[in-house]
């Protein structure tokens, strides 16, 4: 599913009546946020984008396709953000996907003034997916690894 940019939005509202915003809200239904589906939307939109299965996601973010599924539709909610981290480096995110996958699920946004995220930052805009990878960058640093111990 391809993203329209919130400006190219914005620039619909700019001169729009209060009686265009039924067809406004019915054209445009899967592009606005909806607490429960605009992650999923949007994170199943990304991986699309990359030719990503949902079941490799799961795999490689350490997760079974059951609970993984849950937490992508939000059937399930979970307060673990190195969860939804790891979804999104399986999924190959930048950055910005990240963080706008991240904001979508309501958690914060990887923070450069945050020491780990910093390192998750540098690794990802590296290209470095890998989440053991990265938990060798954040031990080095004596950081909380991105992924449980067995």
């Amino acid at each position: 599913m391809q993203q329209i940019p919130t400006n190219e939005l914005n620039d619909l509202l700019e001169n729009m009546h209060p009686d265009q915003l039924d067809q406004y809200l019915r054209d445009n239904r899967q592009y606005l946020a909806d607490e429960k589906k605009g992650f999923y939307y949007y994170f199943k939109g990304v991986l699309d984008e990359k030719q990503i299965k949902l079941k490799d996601v799961y795999s490689f973010a350490g997760v079974t396709e059951s609970y993984g599924s849950k937490i992508i539709t939000m059937e399930k909610h979970t307060t673990d953000r190195d969860l939804i981290i790891r979804l999104c480096l399986a999924g190959h995110f930048s950055w910005i996907e990240m963080n706008r996958a991240l904001k979508l699920y309501g958690m914060n946004e990887l923070y450069a003034k945050d020491p780990r995220d910093a390192c998750i930052i540098v690794a990802v805009k590296d290209r470095i997916f890998d989440p053991y990878a990265i938990d060798d960058i954040l031990v080095e640093r004596g950081l909380a690894k991105l992924t449980k111990d067995e």
